[in-house]
């Protein structure tokens, strides 16, 4: 394949080959038709896998022999379907020649029998009664029904068929001609082997139960999917508050706010890493019209309200539609011509689509990032079917650097909290219920605001000196994010209001054409600003009200001290001393501080991590000749083991028998009953077209990196040009030396992360991804170095703690955190540090944050300790503490504590302190304190990896922890 697959997609690949492998041998042996249910959520790329099945039944795998005379039979009820599925053969599946594909036209198409080598298209609309393919005629001698008929027969032990989205005309309760090649009709049998592809297959497995077929079954989770950054982490659903005006209009000048806002994003994001630009496209879903009207929705307006929002005019051809009339219309004085949904993808200049109800079949567009649908509350099904396709990645890869662009954004003006719940709960139901949901009023109180890093924000107050009007980071000189002053449709201007939301369009959601109900709107939303942060469904309880930073802490275990320290509306949290966040974030970049990633099982196995670290430091340049180097040193592995066999006199013999196969052979009646066993008939010397195939075999077994190859450059023989090649069979097929191997590449492989980890973190963004990928498949806990974003997104809506000392701040240089006692207790008291500068929060599953492995009940589990503490040094630099108010009614307590001093022990040059905290009454004094116990300290650690019960581990805060009581005094 062109594409590397990601590894719940080779995964699949494997399992998949494993069962046509199996279901050919069951077939041939008993002659029962065999059916392959293969389920994948949207996005998964089940044709790209697809595709990588068929070019390993023609030419191998690790565990399958390769077929080159196979037929493969591609059926779906859709030419445009079959054309999207051979492009995508013929385009990512190097191995398959140019011709190899054929699409069964039924004007031309007439043959006795299908032809070996060949992938067929064919699609159900011309199978019917009335196809020219069904029926004789004076240029037709064969039926396509007799074709497959004959091919059956004859050639049933390497023929495939691949049925493309099986759920479709898969009702048990009609038949259709999809279930013609299950359970067979009247001019032909089932097919022998069959693989139904769906998203949503029970329809599908439905039919193949109630048939004699055996069924095997392969399913990627969503889950799979969702980790593997091909889809977004977020989709954020926005209806009009109650208190909106003119509700269509407003809405859609939020969702342009939106769009415009991800254009800026990207082109900086793209600039700065040196990808392709993303031009992000915004879908706009209109209502149907009545007679010869195109739409009941005004599209002059929409179009007009869109350009003086963005203050600017669409050229001809960024503007098209999707309409069933299929030709160019006119809209607001602009040409906007007609495109087929399934060439929007490739044309970068189209910016706004227009559609009614056609971009469901054909369409696959990862740059539709921000979609407005005029649609009502009977259509949640619909919309939420079509939501489904937009939530992949546009660069098929998750984004760290800027949050905001893992989100997709859907605006609905004629939904309500309630309608909107509807979408919700079909998204749930199907293909997006994968992707975490947020609900949001546009004009309401909840607020989302992308809290950044800027360039220049220092002041002798600490606070951002733009007073608002400065950009974030990933903004571009021509647009700002939030607070660029703005003109409504009457022209009137906009101020922005606060807190700053992260969004433009948060800013002008409450606008209405009268300029004083926008006024009013404007002093709701600030009455409304002073609101608390709310975690979306991915985030946990350590940023609501309880002390813990595990997801599975139960809330209802909450002690007072989580829920009589929340503070009230308004509090504003104020640091005195100045900091420069740009010059942080470099250089707690850049001290290599560990993260970790948890899985729950093994993607790769170290001889496959280690080639393609190899081949990724040899691609960066930090080590030209690493993947040279590691190939000799598996070469001169197969060279001692060559040297111990003929050291041993045994190597003679065994090549013999590489160049020994055995035939056989099985004899069937007229109706495919087997009538005798297997015999053995002979030996045959092998030619050197089954030595090839042998050779390639080894070379697939051995990871396809060019082993053999490099073997036979160093010890190929001028009187043997077999030699070599016989050589490496023989290693490739001795299960002892694969062990050695890969026992090897594990050692090999953690050196090379221990050696390069720090210097792959100055690399762009590319690298940086791509090792981070390479290292989390090849280990269930592997290492990465903790990269602090240039901006996150946080929502609140009220109780909320107002604060200018966090790391990153808004426009308008505020953070809002909702903390609970415990919380708000050891920041004060970290406030009132000598050198202190500022704190983060540590956020939950977040792709960026700080994770610590701790072990329970037998299991490796992920932590996020709340907070990171930065201090100034007397040099310049910064020291980070880690911080972790944890309480002691939680199972999870000490396990959690023996990963923070393991993590502690590992990293003991690069941290200040790490700290797990409670909160004890003083009965001297009758307040509340923090009692620490520094993880830092070897005393400490030692002391805690030899406890064994939470006893213990309250005992030790009482013997060995500390107070700081003249900081507690302070913030009391």
């Amino acid at each position: 394949m062109k594409c590397e697959l990601f590894p719940f997609q080779q995964k699949a690949l494997d399992s998949l080959h494993k069962c046509c492998a199996i279901a050919q041998q069951n077939y041939g042996a008993m002659r029962v038709p065999q059916v392959i249910s293969f389920t994948a959520p949207t996005g998964a790329g089940k044709t790209i896998i697809s595709s990588a099945l068929i070019e390993q039944i023609f030419c191998g795998s690790p565990n399958v022999p390769e077929q080159p005379n196979a037929i493969v039979v591609w059926l779906s009820d859709s030419p445009e379907l079959n054309k999207q599925s051979r492009d995508k053969i013929e385009t990512k599946a190097d191995r398959i020649q140019i011709g190899q594909c054929v699409t069964i036209e039924d004007e031309s198409f007439d043959q006795e029998i299908l032809e070996d080598g060949y992938i067929y298209f064919l699609n159900t609309q011309k199978l019917s009664k009335t196809s020219n393919l069904t029926s004789h005629s004076d240029s037709r001698q064969y039926t396509i029904w007799e074709t497959l008929n004959n091919t059956i027969l004859q050639k049933s032990d390497h023929l495939y068929m691949i049925i493309d989205e099986a759920h479709r005309g898969a009702k048990t309760n009609q038949t259709s001609i999809m279930q013609s090649f299950i359970k067979g009709n009247e001019y032909c049998p089932p097919m022998p082997v069959v693989v139904g592809m769906s998203a949503t297959i029970e329809r599908f497995n439905a039919l193949i139960a109630g048939t004699t077929s055996s069924q095997h079954f392969v399913r990627i989770t969503p889950e799979e999917v969702r980790q593997s950054g091909l889809l977004k982490d977020l989709i954020k659903i926005f209806s009009p508050d109650d208190s909106l005006e003119n509700k269509e209009m407003g809405v859609l000048q939020a969702a342009t706010d939106e769009w415009e806002d991800k254009w800026a994003h990207w082109h900086q994001y793209c600039k700065e890493q040196h990808y392709k630009y993303v031009n992000p496209i915004f879908v706009i879903q209109v209502e149907n019209g009545k007679g010869e009207q195109i739409s009941a929705t005004d599209l002059d307006e929409c179009l007009s309200v869109i350009e003086k929002r963005r203050n600017s005019k669409f050229a001809e051809g960024e503007v098209v539609h999707c309409f069933g009339n299929h030709t160019d219309i006119t809209i607001n004085g602009l040409t906007v011509r007609y495109v087929e949904p399934s060439r929007i993808q490739d044309d970068d200049n189209i910016k706004v689509v227009f559609f009614k109800e056609s971009l469901t079949t054909g369409w696959d567009c990862p740059r539709a990032e921000t979609m407005m649908s005029f649609q009502h509350a009977v259509d949640s099904t619909y919309i939420a079917q079509l939501l489904g396709r937009m939530i992949r990645t546009p660069m098929q890869m998750h984004i760290q650097v800027d949050e905001s662009l893992n989100f997709v954004h859907l605006y609905l003006p004629h939904f309500k909290a309630d309608t909107v719940s509807a979408i919700v709960d079909e998204l749930q139901k199907g293909e997006g219920g994968i992707i975490p949901t947020s609900q949001d009023n546009v004009g309401g109180k909840r607020k989302t605001t992308r809290l950044s890093i800027k360039q220049n924000n220092t002041s002798e107050t600490g606070q951002n000196t733009d007073n608002g009007q400065g950009q974030n980071s990933g903004d571009s000189q021509e647009q700002s994010a939030d607070t660029t002053q703005k003109q409504d449709s009457e022209g009137n201007k906009e101020q922005p209001a606060e807190p700053n939301t992260g969004q433009k369009s948060e800013i002008s959601q409450e606008q209405s054409s009268e300029s004083s109900q926008k006024e009013e709107t404007q002093a709701g939303q600030e009455q409304s600003s002073e609101s608390n942060q709310e975690h979306n469904s991915e985030n946990n309880s350590n940023q609501d009200s309880q002390p813990s930073s595990d997801t599975t802490a139960n809330p209802s275990s909450s002690t007072n001290d989580d829920t009589t320290g929340k503070v009230t509306n308004n509090q504003e949290i104020s640091n005195d001393s100045s900091f420069d966040q740009m010059e942080i974030m470099r250089q707690i970049n850049s001290l290599g501080l560990v993260s970790y990633k948890i899985r729950e099982t093994q993607i790769n196995d170290y001889a496959e991590s280690l080639f393609k670290l190899a081949h990724l430091l040899t691609q960066s340049g930090l080590w030209h000749d690493a993947i040279k180097t590691i190939l000799k040193e598996v070469v001169s592995k197969i060279d001692d083991y060559i040297s111990v066999l003929k050291k041993d006199g045994v190597y003679d013999s065994m090549a013999e028998k590489v160049l020994e196969i055995k035939l056989t052979k099985k004899v069937f009646d007229t109706l495919g009953n087997a009538v005798d066993d297997d015999k053995q008939l002979s030996f045959f010397t092998s030619s050197n077209a089954d030595l090839e195939r042998q050779f390639r075999q080894a070379n697939i077994l051995l990871y396809n990196e060019g082993i053999g190859e490099t073997y036979g450059q160093l010890h190929s023989d001028k009187n043997d040009d077999d030699a070599y090649k016989i050589q490496f069979i023989l290693y490739a097929g001795n299960d002892d030396c694969i062990t050695e191997l890969k026992n090897y590449a594990e050692t090999r492989f953690h050196g090379l992360v221990d050696q390069y980890r720090i210097a792959i973190n100055k690399l762009d963004d590319k690298y940086k991804r791509q090792y981070d990928t390479i290292v989390s498949n090849g280990d269930v806990i592997s290492k990465h170095t903790f990269n602090l974003p240039e901006n996150f997104e946080i929502t609140f809506d009220e109780n909320y703690t107002k604060c200018t000392d966090h790391l990153f701040l808004d426009d308008f240089g505020f953070a809002y955190f909702k903390l609970n006692k415990w919380e708000s207790t050891t920041l004060n008291e970290e406030r009132q540090r000598k050198g202190f500068v500022c704190w983060l929060r540590n956020q939950d599953r977040k792709s960026w944050a700080l994770c610590i492995p701790y072990k329970i009940n037998g299991k490796h589990k992920a932590m996020y300790p709340d907070f990171l503490i930065f201090s100034k040094t007397e040099d310049g630099g910064y020291h980070i503490s880690i911080l972790e108010p944890h309480g002691d009614q939680y199972a999870d307590a000490l396990p959690k504590a023996q990963g923070m001093a393991e993590y502690a022990k590992q990293n003991a040059t690069t941290l200040d302190s790490i700290q797990i905290i409670r909160i004890f009454d003083d009965y001297t004094t009758g307040k509340q304190h923090c009692r620490r116990l520094d993880l830092s300290k070897s005393a400490i650690q030692k002391k805690i990896m030899n406890l064994s019960t939470p006893d213990d581990l309250n005992n030790l805060f009482i013997t060995d922890g500390f107070v700081e009581y003249n900081l507690s005094d302070k913030c009391e």
